[in-house]
């Protein structure tokens, strides 16, 4: 997180708190909404969908980090905070152990509506924050913050992946069928769709274990989700003693990616 380079800068909130975004960087938040609000139905989960009720967020412009710590404050206690567009691993840790969600204050342009690595407002705020209202989803958070900001770097790297796995592309399978709650997923019209619809890539029961055995990639549709049954099962993962599930999955090593590996760019 803290070492790749981006081109994007964070805007700096006045003296008001309040950032002053352009005509052209609201119209972006404007047509991103647009484009996934129509794909939810039926496929992001219920909990999700009551906590994009309960922010509310404005449609036509980018809206302010104080209107969303209102609506947190008031349900779990969290809030966000805006941080530059990279932060190291130990302050992303420091905030989420101090229930404050890191929240990069810049959105996409235009050449990377479809598909941006780094994330932008749009995937932290529309992404993750309808969850944050939920409580098993930020008591977990919480969690994790805490677990991470004590962590060593190597320990780091496999809690990393039981986050990916469950906040960035997490699955419930419901009686009604699969539903999203990873903010990774929720924040991209493609794989919101291929997620849940798609015969092409597996789907597993989650087990913690495993979660943190399993190597992933940022940059492709994911070949494997692993699945909860509901939110509130991250209640009972934030009272298991992952740690030493992260010593034991150390000790058994990786399973075989099932992705081919990364394609060296000539110029890198």
């Amino acid at each position: 997180m803290a070492k790749k380079q981006t081109q994007y800068v964070s805007r700096e909130p006045d003296e008001q708190g309040i950032i002053h975004w352009s005509d052209e960087e609201n119209a972006v938040w404007r047509d991103l909404v647009e484009r996934q609000l129509k794909l939810m139905p039926g496929k992001a989960c219920d909990e999700y969908m009551e906590g994009l009720r309960l922010i509310d967020f404005p449609r036509d412009r980018i809206p302010q980090l104080g209107e969303i710590n209102k609506v947190l404050g008031e349900t779990t206690g969290w809030q966000v905070a805006q941080v530059p567009a990279l932060i190291p691993f130990d302050e992303f840790f420091r905030l989420l152990a101090n229930k404050q969600f890191p929240v990069a204050t810049f959105i996409r342009t235009r050449e990377e509506f479809d598909y941006l690595q780094e994330p932008d407002i749009f995937h932290e705020i529309f992404g993750h924050c309808p969850l944050l209202t939920n409580p098993a989803f930020a008591e977990f958070t919480h969690m994790y913050g805490k677990l991470g900001y004590a962590a060593t770097p190597k320990e780091r790297v496999y809690l990393a992946r039981l986050y990916w796995f469950t906040v960035e592309f997490g699955l419930l399978k419901t009686k009604d069928g699969l539903r999203i709650y990873g903010g990774g997923i929720l924040s991209s019209p493609g794989e919101t769709d291929y997620s849940v619809n798609s015969d092409t890539p597996e789907r597993h029961p989650l087990t913690v274990l495993d979660a943190l055995r399993t190597p992933y990639r940022i940059d492709i549709m994911q070949p494997l989700y692993y699945t909860i049954e509901s939110v509130d099962e991250l209640f009972k993962i934030a009272d298991m003693d992952i740690m030493s599930m992260v010593h034991e999955a150390m000790e058994l090593g990786l399973y075989e990616p099932k992705f081919p590996p990364k394609e060296k760019n000539d110029a890198a």
